[in-house]
Parts: structure tokens; C-alpha cells; sequence
């Protein structure tokens, strides 16, 4: 509801900033010239709402009002001022150039999408109606979810109690010493380590609360709708059992024939594009242009894959440092631009790889990786991609621990992908690539 509420909210300051700015160029006559720009700016307002959604305005972690949020928004706005001026020049048919018109209502609709945005924040912040959490446990997880709570009061929750001993050592041993504590704390919400549900006696206890419209959860689930990433201490292989099996099979097929044509169309477009980078590789060093590297793909298969050369010939891959001199100079900015990623455009349609899916690993650090941390092979459930959950969230890994946070990302994808969320992927993805983040 609160995106919905910013999207109409948004368009509404769009519309009203456009009429103010015609009324102050053109006075009563304003009306004249409504309709002819209306069509153009209607057009470009569509554009506007995406890259809001992409710099994450309509993130609900990200809606309060600190010094962050403000250079987002007016980042946003900078990147929107550039592509209406290159739709005016680039796009004649409209007939119109609005050089003045545009900075007037650029400067107006800053001006009160800020007001409307703070205003926004702060009613949300104040008339929502906290959810009340009692949360049980002492791991790693539990202190991650308290910590975020404190930090993000926008998101609608309140820590009212939190008990870190084990359900054996509670003094709060029956279904009424519960409900005091419900009750003395106004809790809505009892987030419990997963492992009591299967606890007889406590399952009793939290089953008689039930009657207090207080809703039970476990960890696992509440880490996952707040961080949008499992949490691997939590998690046992009964878990992968009951949520990652067969998760694949309805979505995969249609997604591998949309992926083929689209990659073919792609391949065909960028011919010259790819001609050119190839080129240039060619004249930077002494090597081939495409490189072939063996990884791991679905199912543990091994294929070859695809990419532009960035780095000297017949060095030995290894975790990335700040300054890799191995890089060359043309590799860099194909690595900040990830043009080097364009030949993968034939390993989709090769059916190697999607467009988004985990990152595919060299063989040498997937076994090595594997033997390391548990539950690293159920990501070749689904197959790699070029993009990913794990690559837009999470930069890219230099260490053991770092590679155990992206597998938190990747099984949260491998649970929950859908058409939905790798539409969302790719544009998250368009974001990374403007704000020369790495992937």
C-alpha cells in the first residue's frame, strides 16, 4: 500500500508541477498549450516512475527522511532532467523543445516532490500502528533481526521484549506466563527459533496463545521477509527439503525459451558493438579476444563459458584484490561497464546460462567452496545467470565469509524466483550498471 500510495502520490506532483509551470509561463492562456504537452510529458512521466523504482525511492526500507534519502531522490530527479532534455531534441515528433518550460517545471517539482516526499515519511512514521515482536533466541540471526528493528522504525516494527535463553531455561514455563507477557508488553508477534515448533511442550504453549490473536513465526521465515536472504545457521536439510525441491520445473522451461529469442535478438543488435570491443581487446595485449573459462552449471555440469578477455594471458584466476595489476586498461573499463559480459549472450542461447540466476563458479573455487561451506551445491539447482539476487544485493566476494553471505542471497532466489522477481532482478541490475557498482 505505501508504494501504491508513493506511485499515485508521485504522478499526482508530476501533473501539478506541469499545469503550475504552464499557468506561470503562459498565464490564463496555460490551456492553449495544456494539450500539447501533455502527450510528451505523459510519456516521459512513465519513464520518471521507473527510474524511481530503480534508484529504489519506492523501497520501504528507504523511505525516511536522513541525508541518503535525500541525495537518492535528487540524484533521481538529475538522471530524469538529462533524459526528458534528450526526448525533447532526440524525438522531434512532438514538435516542441522546452527549454524554458522544462527548467521551470523541473525546478517545481523538486522543489515539492521533497515536500511531498518528507511529508509522506514522516505521516507514515507517526499514524502506523506498531507491530509488537517478543523475540525468542540467542543466535546470530536473532541479533541481526534486533539490530535491523532498532534501525528501520519506518518498516512498521517494535522490539517489545527479547529473550535470548534457550525455551528448557525459561521461567516462563505455561501458556499463561505467556500470555502476561503478551499482555504486559502488547506483543503481536512471537518470533521463535524454527527448531521449537517441532518442541512438544512448547509447540502447546504457543498453540494456547493463539486464542490472543498473536501470531507465531519462526526466525527463518521472519529473517527472509526482512533481509530477502535465508539465514544459513538456521537452517537444516529438512529445510531444503520442504523449499527448494522442485522448485524449478513449471517457470524454468518458460523462462529458457523467452531467454533463447531474446538472447539471439540481443547477439544480433550488438553485432557491431561486440565487433568493436573485440577489436580493442585484440590491441590491448597479447592474447585472444574471447576467453573461455570452464565452470560449474546446472546440475554440477561443467560448460565453457563466454566472456571478453580484461586480463593478462596465462595468469592464474584467484580471489580479486583493491588493484588486480593483472587487469589491463582496456579490462578495466570493460569490467566497470560489463561490456566484458556480452559473448555470454551466447551461452544463454547455448541454454549454459540464464539472464538471471547465481553466478557461475570456476570448478577449482566451486569444489574448493563446496567442501567449505554447507549447502553450497544446492545452488546448481537452477541454473547460473548472468545477473543475479546474490550480485545486485551483495558486491562481489573476496573472502570465505563473503561467499557464505551471497549463498544467503542465492538460496533466497532459488526459494522464491519467479517472472516477477527477475523482471525486479534486471532492473536492480540496470541501477548497478548506471551507479558503476559491481557485479
Amino acid at each position: 500500500m505505501k508504494r501504491i500510495s508513493l506511485i499515485i502520490g508521485d504522478l499526482l506532483v508530476l501533473y501539478f508541477a506541469l499545469f503550475l509551470a504552464l499557468i506561470i509561463r503562459y498565464g490564463s492562456e496555460f490551456g492553449k498549450f495544456a494539450e500539447q504537452h501533455l502527450t510528451p510529458f505523459s510519456i516521459i512521466f512513465i519513464i520518471w516512475l521507473i527510474v524511481f523504482y530503480v534508484a529504489g525511492l519506492y523501497d520501504p526500507k528507504r523511505l525516511r527522511n536522513n541525508i541518503e534519502f535525500l541525495k537518492t531522490l535528487l540524484l533521481a530527479i538529475a538522471v530524469n532532467a538529462i533524459l526528458a532534455m534528450l526526448f525533447f531534441y532526440l524525438v522531434p515528433y512532438f514538435g516542441i523543445t522546452p527549454k524554458t518550460n522544462l527548467f521551470v517545471f523541473l525546478a517545481i517539482f523538486t522543489i515539492l516532490e521533497i515536500i511531498w516526499r518528507r511529508s509522506f515519511n514522516r505521516f507514515t512514521l507517526s499514524l502506523q500502528t506498531k507491530t509488537k515482536i517478543a523475540l525468542v533466541g540467542s543466535g546470530k540471526a536473532a541479533d541481526e533481526i534486533s539490530e535491523f528493528i532498532k534501525e528501520n522504525p519506518q518498516l512498521g516494527y517494535k522490539l517489545a521484549i527479547r529473550l535470548k535463553s534457550e525455551i528448557s531455561s525459561f521461567p516462563f514455563k505455561t501458556t499463561d506466563d505467556w500470555k502476561k507477557i503478551v499482555e504486559e508488553n502488547g506483543v503481536n508477534l512471537i518470533v521463535i527459533p524454527q527448531n521449537l515448533k517441532n518442541e512438544p511442550h512448547a509447540a502447546k504453549i504457543f498453540y494456547g496463545l493463539m486464542a490472543l490473536n498473536v501470531e507465531i513465526v519462526d526466525i527463518t521465515s521472519f529473517y527472509e521477509s526482512i533481509f530477502k536472504k535465508i539465514p544459513l545457521d538456521e537452517v537444516g536439510e529438512e529445510w531444503f527439503l520442504d523449499e527448494i525441491i522442485g522448485k524449478e520445473r513449471i517457470y524454468g522451461g518458460v523462462k529458457r525459451i523467452i531467454e533463447t529469442v531474446l538472447a539471439l535478438v540481443l547477439f544480433i543488435v550488438l553485432l557491431p558493438v561486440e565487433i568493436i570491443v573485440a577489436v580493442l581487446v585484440k590491441l590491448s595485449s597479447t592474447g585472444p579476444a574471447i576467453y573461455k573459462q570452464v565452470r560449474v552449471g546446472l546440475n554440477r555440469k561443467e560448460f565453457v563459458i563466454y566472456k571478453f578477455r580484461t586480463m593478462k594471458v596465462n595468469e592464474k584466476h584467484s580471489w580479486p584484490g583493491e588493484d588486480d595489476k593483472r587487469i589491463t586498461l582496456v579490462g578495466k573499463f570493460l569490467r566497470r561497464t560489463h561490456l566484458d559480459e556480452l559473448p555470454q549472450l551466447l551461452n544463454i542461447i547455448k541454454g549454459d546460462i540464464s539472464f538471471v540466476g547465481p553466478r557461475p563458479d570456476f570448478v577449482d573455487f566451486y569444489k574448493d567452496l563446496e567442501r567449505k561451506i554447507p549447502h553450497y551445491s544446492v545452488r546448481t539447482l537452477v541454473r547460473p545467470g548472468v545477473t543475479g539476487w546474490a550480485q545486485t544485493n551483495y558486491p562481489i566476494t573476496a573472502s570465505l565469509e563473503q561467499t557464505r553471505e551471497r549463498l544467503a542471497y542465492d538460496l533466497y532466489y532459488i526459494k522464491n524466483h519467479s517472472a516477477a522477481m527477475d523482471i525486479a532482478i534486471i532492473a536492480k541490475t540496470i541501477k548497478v550498471l548506471f551507479t558503476a557498482q559491481g557485479l
